[in-house]
């Protein structure tokens, strides 16, 4: 079979190496196709080197059916569609108030542990959700990360007829903005790349470039000065965090989507003046993935749209490249049975 190895220093291989059976409580999987994560684009940066394994098989935003099934595995047949939920939250304590999707010694599969950028994957079966037949498998390679955006809208608490501005026109963010529109939210999205703003408008989103417009201003238009109820922050960067307080309107719920690696200036103030709410989302619960599953498998939002390219699994070290010099690009899959 052939895998995928990172071996640091932005370099990836393409290994033929031995297929695997499954041990008691795995499934193998013939994986179809796996999404390139920012996370893996950090990760081929060398920005996460301390964490894994070099040289180590990345990935987790993935879908396939089953090729086998090892001893104690209920509930799965050969040829299963499946997606992973890659969250081995085996070291659970009750000091993590059961909450597993975030617990203290949470491991990451695909980043922790061997990922899916391979044609076939061992991994736990507690890990799985099953798929409907009908179920388009390259769409379904979009459910990880659409399973991010259907937690962050979940913890909003984004209803009907509220708005929701999203800061950050990326793949989660237009995730994001498109399960806030599926609940009936008016959602305006804001970006600062002219090519990533086109692409919101394709997919029928209200974009906005905040450097050329007054953001605040144009939130106060949609919403007859009321501001935003509901703001994601998924930008990542400064000015993101200095707007997120001007945009929010009065006891407006912030939810922290981004990931900062490094303490950021807030405006406390607006916190205290608006009785702001300030809310934390990492990953997803099961009852996110099997919400976006159910998006996935009806089709009814244009997901199709968001796959930029797929290319075949021996092209990993060009698709890595060519990332950097491509900062426009949504999702890339990789076949991975090419």
């Amino acid at each position: 079979m052939k895998a995928t190895l990172y071996q640091g220093n932005k370099t990836f291989s393409v290994i033929e190496k031995d297929m695997e059976q499954p041990v008691e409580g795995e499934v193998r999987i013939k994986v179809a196709y796996s999404g390139v994560c920012g996370t893996d684009v950090h990760i081929y940066h060398g920005m996460m080197d301390k964490r894994v394994s070099i040289p180590v098989t990345i990935g987790h935003e993935m879908s396939g059916t089953i090729d086998a099934i090892g001893e104690d595995v209920n509930g799965y047949e050969i040829g299963d569609k499946v997606v992973v939920r890659p969250l081995d939250d085996r070291g659970i304590k009750p000091s993590d108030k059961g909450f597993n999707h975030i617990c203290e010694d949470l491991k990451f599969i695909g980043i922790d542990s061997p990922g899916s950028m391979q044609q076939y994957w061992n991994v736990p079966a507690f890990t799985l959700h099953k798929l409907k037949e009908e179920t388009d498998l390259k769409l379904a390679a979009l459910i990880e990360p659409l399973s991010v955006a259907v937690h962050d809208v979940r913890l909003s608490g984004l209803v009907k007829g509220e708005t929701a501005v999203v800061l950050g026109g990326g793949p989660i963010g237009l995730l994001v903005a498109l399960v806030a529109k599926e609940t009936g939210a008016e959602v305006i999205v804001s970006e600062v790349n002219e090519n990533r703003i086109d692409k919101a408008k394709q997919l029928g989103l209200n974009a906005v470039n905040p450097t050329k417009i007054d953001l605040v201003d144009c939130v106060k238009e949609h919403t007859e000065g009321r501001r935003a109820d509901v703001v994601f922050e998924v930008a990542g960067v400064q000015p993101a965090l200095d707007i997120m307080t001007e945009v929010a309107g009065i006891r407006g719920r912030i939810l922290m989507v981004a990931i900062h690696g490094q303490k950021r200036e807030v405006d406390l103030f607006k916190f205290f003046w608006k009785e702001l709410k300030l809310i934390g989302a990492r990953v997803y619960e099961k009852e996110d993935y099997e919400r976006a599953i159910e998006l996935i498998t009806a089709n009814e939002l244009p997901f199709e749209d968001m796959i930029t390219d797929v290319q075949p699994l021996s092209n990993i070290q060009q698709v890595f490249d060519n990332i950097d010099n491509n900062p426009d690009g949504m999702k890339i899959l990789m076949d991975c049975q090419q």
